[in-house]
């Protein structure tokens, strides 16, 4: 199978004027019993975290579910372009 890598791209902040590239993910794992996969909330810099985390707990939390869907808490993962979702690391350390 021939794969096209996408050329590379600065990936920024969420923070609007923050300018600074993304560090961190932060996700949560999310499924429709047929599906799974990591909603995102943010990809942003070491100084943006724990906004952006706090935001993304609060928006979870206002989530409303289809029945049979899933959606757990958001995560703080260390941002990788060359890995997929399940290589994501998680970084508890951040989310308290």
């Amino acid at each position: 199978m021939n794969v096209m890598r996408m050329s590379p791209y600065p990936v920024l902040c969420y923070t609007p004027e923050c300018g600074q590239l993304a560090e961190y993910k932060i996700a949560a794992r999310w499924s429709d019993g047929i599906t799974a996969e990591l909603k995102t909330y943010a990809l942003c810099c070491a100084k943006c975290v724990a906004s952006h985390y706090r935001a993304a707990v609060e928006r979870s939390a206002k989530c409303r579910r289809a029945p049979g869907e899933t959606l757990d808490t958001p995560f703080v993962f260390e941002y990788a372009r060359e890995r997929c979702d399940k290589e994501l690391q998680r970084l508890p350390t951040l989310e308290s």
